[in-house]
């Protein structure tokens, strides 16, 4: 398995000065030509999820941009993720996107195959974002989307409650066994109604992560081949379903309606969960809900480490956007501009220009930080990460999810679980 190492994201190199000083020169260049011919005033529709702590910094990013060029303003588009990629596959088959469009790296290649996005270089700078992040954003050697931060994927937990519980809080470097145990542990302890953690049994990242950590690979390989290992799915299936008969996980009708951010469908917000799975960037949208409560620790590992480090997302340009070029230039000024990374800090990962990651450094608060020592905790030994082979999306988005509904119900046992998905993956097998 090939592993991140800290020679390798160098991210927090540099010096703010310098970078102030070739934002300066960059951002004149940029404004020589920032109308199409023939145009006065252009409007870019841009879509994208996230929390509300996201929503928020990026509105004061796009009003920082029409400030400095007032011939270009902004239709945003924006919403939790649920949905949120029916929406604009929806939009991409009518050939009315939004120009700018936030993608997950999943979803970049089946964009690109499908001639819905334009080659963004050179129009984007990228010399100052590490090649390894790069590639998702990549199809038949060209770049159709850039990365727009690096976070690690970990776990959240509410300290207060597991204070009350009595119980001690987790370390960087746990194991599954820690994680299995304290479930375990707070059967008796937690009031009716609460839950040690979601039901996982079914979902795509958490096993996957479980099966990273037990040194048997991706779930699917790069070359597009099914890789479930069965007897690891069958231990985590049937400790889940356990765990389940004990009331140590949500009934399924509770599990399902975790909506996450939301103040009122948060599993985890409303107390009925006091851990679930989380991105270390991500601490900041459960703090915005409820100051001071959450704190993160790297994904249990086992014989290697479960978690990993990731690209965050991405902004790509839609091959319908009348003003292709103007975009190109936001996204250009979005990932390399330090006064937009002083806003958006860390609300989409650690900044993926180093000499930005560097800057924004002296305007992190606690929290920032948090996510920050998480990600480089993870950064250590943590998996390398892959978006899948291509064509796989459905894999993932459609068929996971109706086995894991199935699991939490009782429809299915682990083993027809595991049947179901080697059957599903044959229609995506090159």
């Amino acid at each position: 398995m090939v592993t991140w190492k800290r020679s390798q994201l160098l991210l927090l190199a540099g010096i703010l000065l310098g970078t102030l000083l070739t934002s300066c020169l960059h951002t004149k260049d940029q404004a020589k030509d920032q109308l199409p011919k023939g145009e006065s005033k252009v409007k870019l529709r841009i879509a994208w999820w996230g929390s509300q702590e996201r929503h928020e910094a990026t509105m004061s990013v796009l009003h920082l941009y029409t400030q400095k060029f007032p011939n270009i303003t902004f239709e945003p588009e924006y919403s939790g993720l649920e949905g949120y990629l029916d929406k604009i596959n929806t939009q991409a088959l009518a050939k009315n996107p939004p120009d700018i469009v936030q993608l997950d790296a999943g979803w970049i290649s089946d964009w690109a195959s499908r001639q819905q996005l334009l080659p963004l270089e050179p129009s984007v700078n990228i010399s100052k974002v590490d090649l390894k992040l790069m590639s998702s954003g990549q199809y038949k050697g060209m770049t159709y989307a850039v990365p727009l931060g690096s976070v690690a994927y970990g776990m959240i937990y509410d300290r207060s409650a597991l204070e009350k519980l009595g119980m001690e809080a987790p370390k960087n470097g746990w194991t599954w066994d820690d994680f299995f145990i304290m479930a375990k542990e707070s059967k008796n302890k937690l009031p009716q109604g609460v839950y040690f953690t979601k039901d996982f049994a079914g979902d795509y990242f958490a096993y996957s992560a479980f099966q990273f950590s037990r040194g048997k690979g991706k779930v699917m390989t790069d070359d597009g081949k099914f890789n479930i290992d069965e007897r690891t799915f069958l231990t985590w299936t049937q400790t889940f379903e356990q765990m389940r008969k004990e009331g140590i996980v949500p009934p399924p009708e509770i599990n399902l309606s975790d909506k996450e951010f939301d103040p009122n469908l948060d599993l985890m917000v409303a107390g009925k969960i006091i851990m679930r799975m989380s991105f270390s960037n991500n601490l900041g949208g459960w703090d915005s809900l409820k100051r001071g409560a959450y704190a993160l620790v790297t994904m249990p590992r086992s014989q290697q480490a479960g978690g990993w480090l990731k690209p965050s997302m991405f902004f790509g340009v839609s091959s319908n956007s009348k003003y292709p070029e103007e975009a190109k230039r936001f996204i250009d000024w979005f990932i390399n501009d330090p006064e937009a990374g002083a806003i958006l800090k860390t609300v989409r990962g650690l900044p993926v220009n180093s000499d930005v990651a560097a800057s924004i450094e002296t305007y992190m608060s606690e929290t920032d930080k948090a996510g920050l020592s998480m990600f480089h905790a993870t950064l250590e030994n943590g998996q390398a990460y892959s978006p899948g082979p291509n064509g796989w999306i459905n894999y993932v988005d459609r068929d996971w999810p109706l086995v894991r509904d199935q699991l939490s119900f009782g429809k299915i046992t682990p083993k027809e679980a595991f049947e179901q998905l080697r059957v599903a993956a044959q229609k995506y097998e090159n």
